[in-house]
């Protein structure tokens, strides 16, 4: 009679013999050639831009790695599906990718989805690295599988509200937010800043998500006067905000986090969008002096010929980057907790784009960045900068 032990060594001398991956050894996902990664996102829809553009950036990355070997020999297969930006279709997709064996999940857009994917994330164990949201539930509790990159919510609107309110003296801070766990999370957000000054927002107004039911909204707020608003949602309706705010003569302080997407946003919004200021959580892909944003821009060049750069793709190029610095100090013999104790691993690394954006994570800490920087529309284009107080030249329209 065998016992188990003996049972196991021969299915291992079975596997060798006709040069399989061992069963007892194997990583779902994970082959001698190959590693699967799962990504479910915004593909179809009025939030396609985010996921389409995240997705190219991630893909130009991975095909480099992989044009040179891969990560220990192995290349990288991404396989992509749409979740429309819609919460109900988020159990679907994310059984499917555990359908298809995917060894790890990233690249993921929306934090109305977010809020599905994680605790099925966390409830099977399978890591997720990288996702185009900053909602505080990412990081509060801290969830061991889930890997952030970006900067959150609350520190893309706590430089917003400390600007608004130190350095141009406004205080009548209005807020127009998707109706939605994004919507609530920059909302929330804005009143932590606030709090800190004593101080609250003076109106509130929502919209449906996936809509461009924007104009309840926008009376609602312009009525109480507000200096400034604070907008959240996606692309499209946020440049409906604007092009009906400017284009009726309500000429207040226009200003909106990442999640937008910046070059989307401009191109709805027209004449409109000059003067809205959007906060940004990766460099500008005009920073040739880095080194990341020069290889981004190569990258782009070679696999994705005749596409713009933007925000948002860069955004993926560097998430793909955190996921393929933690395939590499995983090792050849790769699991998945093996590549979540990786990546906290990692401890104020320069991936290549400077001293303000180190990478550093931990075992109690899974947000690689707090930095974020601050744009403004002009002449068609989103222009960073440091000191608020110059923009009191942009003219309102």
């Amino acid at each position: 009679m065998q016992t188990p032990r003996t049972a196991r060594g021969w299915s291992i001398l079975l596997a060798a013999l006709l040069g399989l991956p061992s069963v007892a050894t194997a990583e779902t996902g994970v082959t001698d050639t190959g590693i699967l990664i799962g990504s479910c996102s915004a593909l179809e829809g009025p939030a396609k831009f985010l996921g389409t553009q995240t997705l190219m950036g991630a893909t130009a990355y991975l095909n480099r790695v992989n044009g040179k070997g891969g990560v220990h020999g192995r290349t990288i297969r991404v396989l992509s599906y749409d979740d429309g930006y819609e919460p109900a279709r988020a159990v679907e997709c994310f059984n499917r990718l555990k359908k298809e064996e995917v060894f790890a999940a990233a690249f993921f857009v929306g934090t109305p989805t977010a809020a599905k994917y994680v605790p099925m994330a966390e409830t099977v164990k399978l890591p997720i690295i990288g996702l185009f949201t900053g909602a505080q539930f990412l990081h509060e509790p801290l969830r061991r599988y889930v890997i952030n990159v970006r900067a959150s919510y609350d520190d893309e609107t706590r430089e917003i509200v400390n600007n608004l309110w130190s350095a141009l003296g406004l205080r009548k801070i209005g807020v127009i937010y998707q109706d939605d766990a994004f919507g609530v999370a920059v909302l929330d957000g804005v009143k932590k800043a606030l709090t800190r000054y004593g101080a609250a927002p003076v109106v509130l107004g929502s919209f449906p998500r996936n809509t461009l039911e924007v104009q309840p909204a926008i009376d609602q707020v312009r009525a109480a006067g507000p200096e400034a608003v604070v907008m959240a949602g996606p692309y499209a309706p946020v440049a409906e905000i604007v092009k009906r705010g400017r284009g009726s003569g309500w000429k207040a302080m226009y200003l909106t986090v990442s999640f937008v997407g910046t070059e989307a946003f401009i191109e709805a919004a027209g004449a409109h969008g000059e003067g809205t200021v959007i906060t940004q959580v990766v460099p500008p892909y005009k920073s040739i002096d880095l080194p990341g944003v020069v290889l981004y821009l190569e990258a782009l060049k070679e696999h994705f010929p005749g596409s713009k750069p933007s925000f948002a793709s860069l955004e993926g190029f560097v998430d793909a980057m955190v996921l393929v610095e933690g395939l590499r100090r995983a090792g050849r013999d790769l699991t998945r907790d093996k590549l979540i104790a990786a990546i906290e691993s990692i401890n104020d690394q320069d991936i290549g784009l400077g001293s303000r954006l180190k990478l550093t994570y931990g075992p109690r800490d899974h947000k690689g960045f707090d930095s974020v920087y601050s744009s403004v529309v002009r002449q068609g284009y989103a222009v960073t900068f440091s000191n608020w107080k110059d923009l009191r030249e942009v003219p309102a329209r």
